[in-house]
């Protein structure tokens, strides 16, 4: 077999391959596979960019946590679990769970900005 040839199966190979892969059935913070998700859950499991911020609000949520010292974290998650009821409030608005969205990681990020740091 010449390497054309070689080349052109190993590659219809890794084509199935990834065409056959299941597909990523979680946001960030959410399994996108559960059937009761809520309205927001659903439309961020449905929006690719929206997902996207999804993973990125919770690994900038559990990068500050880890920093903040333990008497800290509860008022951080505390801030979360409001912060996710207005997710909530969105239903399936996406213009909406965006700007939540935004308006999360300003705030986190707000709280990094305070984060003693030793120089």
């Amino acid at each position: 077999m010449s390497i054309t040839l070689k080349l052109a199966a190993a590659c219809t190979v890794v084509l199935a391959t990834l065409c056959l892969a299941p597909q990523q059935s979680h946001a960030a913070s959410f399994d996108c596979s559960k059937t009761d998700l809520k309205a927001d859950e659903k439309a961020i499991c449905d929006n690719r960019a929206l997902n996207d911020l999804d993973v990125k609000m919770v690994t900038t949520f559990e990068l500050i946590s880890g920093l903040l010292p333990m008497g800290n974290r509860g008022e951080l998650q505390d801030q979360q679990t409001t912060w996710l009821k207005s997710r909530q409030a969105c239903n399936a608005d996406t213009d909406c769970i965006a700007k939540a969205y935004e308006a999360r990681l300003k705030a986190l990020m707000g709280v990094y900005d305070k984060i003693e740091r030793p120089i």
